[in-house]
């Protein structure tokens, strides 16, 4: 029965070729074939081939063949895109399932392979991940091993990496996270892309918008006068994306822009001053200084504005002082600090930053404001006290802390008060009084607006800082690190105490000079013509603390809330660090807390 089964199967299969040989031997007259019926002849001829050979018919008498009477095993469902070669991988793959492990059936198959990873090969160099995959997936199934599947998945998988990336990072650009939060930004983004991906151009895109959006945020701080905020965004942008001739632009663009603003705004001054709307004016000046008109005309029109209102006779960076009505002497000297506007706090890369520091924020002064050209002296404060009678925090106390000399410790030790230096031993009349309260300074000004009938008061936290950085936003108001000169008394490690004692953390390659506070006025002044802003001796402040300036005041005033239990100390000091030295660095101590490194100064409304 099996040799029925087989025969009668192989006759199936394979006696038309015979027959076909026969009719064209016997007919060679006949009409010419088609080339699609003479290759499909060819085709069953050589199919005949595979399985058997002899050109004579089959008949029943045919000796067994070993030919399965079902494929061994069923073909693979795969297809390739080039028709030609579909058609020759079905043959092969039909041939195959019923003769596995014929050797020229797997030949011709693995020959056809090559030209696959060819094509494979050339589709992925190409670009053509799709054409590559779909090759790749004919390669897995037939020949698995074949290097160029390994090659075309991994490049898939990169490609399926940086479109996410591209994605995430076109997202955040439409939604305007260009820089911001960390890690999930557009510029964190497509510079991922560029790490796996150099060159991508949809990342490279991006990127020259990030860059587009950064200058056009610049051009909108510039109408809002913000010309520090925006040159920070160029800087950015230039950072982003190479491209200096935008950027050079951008700042021109920015500087007309700013020269347009002043031009509006010094004609708005005249034409406010002639239909008398004073205020108006006021505010015009504030903004033309914060744009940094030039000074001269500044003055002119601020001269211009207090002629006509019969009010002020101040200009910034005018000296002065009121008299002590009572006691016949002239009160503190004052300098006229100009109105204008600047960045409170320290920027979140600045070294040594402390967190209360922050967040950074605008301060607007619309009118300036006078403050002493140095420290209340030994000698201001002794007429005070001679004048009232007061006794300190730190005679009630019995005592303050001073600096020992020996030991190089500071200590609290009975005895001292406001008479004292900040080694203990009494103190000349030229010094910055110490062991004094914030108690102790509140009084003192209180004594002094009696005394001259003017507004005298502490000096608010912004006033402080921004009088100290005196139109500077660098870590110092000197610039950065050590002062190429004695211009403040901070440590230096070139300083040395009476008993040759020298700091551990200080200015390099800096001496001030001095041990301890100096006479005040010793060294220089800051632009704004005030003495020891940055060094000598920390400074009481009128504000509450506060460990932050998230709703700080805007308008320069003082943040106080009722009842508040500490008080806000600012400036450096003659033992203070390059890290406390900064222009942002604040402190803070109980309103009846007393130091040999605190004292403070007044200020006066104008």
């Amino acid at each position: 029965m099996r040799y029925l089964a087989i025969t009668f199967c192989a006759f199936l299969l394979f006696a038309p070729v015979p027959i076909l040989a026969q009719e064209e031997a016997e007919e060679p007259e006949q009409q010419e074939q088609t080339e699609e019926e003479r290759e499909e002849r060819r085709r069953v001829r050589r199919l005949g081939d595979v399985v058997g050979e002899g050109d004579g018919e089959w008949s029943m008498d045919s000796p067994v063949l070993d030919m399965p009477a079902q494929p061994a095993e069923p073909p693979p469902d795969v297809s390739l895109p080039n028709a030609a070669q579909d058609a020759r991988l079905q043959e092969l793959l039909r041939s195959r399932a019923f003769a596995p492990n014929d050797p020229d059936i797997q030949d011709a198959l693995s020959d056809l392979m090559d030209e696959v990873e060819s094509d494979a090969a050339s589709a992925l160099s190409a670009g053509d991940i799709d054409m590559a995959n779909r090759l790749a997936a004919v390669l897995a199934e037939i020949e698995p091993d074949r290097p160029v599947i390994g090659a075309i998945r991994d490049e898939s998988a990169r490609l399926s990496t940086v479109n996410d990336l591209l994605a995430q990072g076109d997202t955040a650009l439409e939604e305007g996270r260009l820089l911001t939060p960390p890690d999930d930004n557009a510029h964190d983004h497509y510079q991922a892309v560029l790490a796996v991906d150099d060159g991508n151009e949809r990342a490279l895109a991006g990127l020259a918008e990030i860059h587009q959006g950064l200058i056009d945020q610049a051009m909108q701080l510039g109408e809002e006068m913000d010309y520090e905020g925006a040159e920070e965004l160029l800087q950015q942008a230039s950072e982003v994306h190479e491209d200096p001739a935008a950027i050079d632009q951008a700042r021109s663009d920015l500087v007309a822009m700013q020269e347009r603003q002043i031009a509006d705004l010094d004609e708005s001054v005249v034409a406010a001053i002639d239909e008398e709307r004073y205020d108006d004016a006021e505010d015009d000046i504030t903004q033309l200084v914060a744009l940094g008109h030039d000074r001269e005309r500044i003055d002119r029109l601020r001269s211009a504005l207090e002629d006509a209102r019969l009010y002020g006779r101040f200009e910034p960076g005018q000296v002065f002082s009121d008299t002590l009505e009572g006691l016949g002497v002239s009160g503190p000297t004052m300098v006229v600090i100009p109105a204008g506007s600047f960045m409170m706090g320290s920027p979140e890369g600045e070294d040594d930053r402390m967190n209360n520091e922050g967040p950074r924020h605008r301060v607007n002064f619309e009118r300036g404001f006078a403050m002493s050209q140095t420290e209340v002296t030994v000698g201001e404060f002794r007429a005070f006290v001679q004048d009232t009678g007061h006794v300190t925090d730190a005679e009630r106390a019995g005592g303050s802390r001073v600096y020992d000399l020996r030991s190089g410790r500071m200590d609290r030790e009975s005895g001292i008060n406001w008479r004292h230096d900040y080694a203990g031993d009494d103190a000349d009349d030229d010094l910055p009084v110490l062991h004094v309260s914030w108690n102790d300074a509140v009084a003192y000004v209180e004594w002094l607006a009696e005394q001259t009938g003017r507004p005298y008061r502490l000096p608010s936290e912004a006033e402080f800082e921004y009088a100290l950085r005196a139109g500077t936003q660098t870590p110092y108001w000197w610039g950065e690190g050590s002062p190429d000169e004695p211009v403040e008394n901070v440590t230096g490690d070139r300083d040395q105490s009476p008993t040759g004692a020298r700091w551990n953390v200080a200015f390099r390659r800096y001496n001030s000079g001095f041990w301890g506070p100096a006479p005040v006025g010793s060294l220089e002044a800051n632009p704004f013509g005030l003495y020891d802003m940055g060094g000598n001796v920390m400074e009481w402040v009128e504000d509450c603390w506060h460990d932050s300036y998230v709703r700080a005041p805007g308008d320069g005033s003082a943040w106080v809330n009722p009842g508040c239990s500490r008080r806000v100390i600012r400036g450096g000091a003659w033992s203070s660090t390059p890290a406390m030295s900064r222009s942002a660095f604040r402190l803070s101590s109980a309103p009846d807390g007393t130091d040999m490194r605190v004292g403070f100064r007044v200020a006066r409304d104008i």
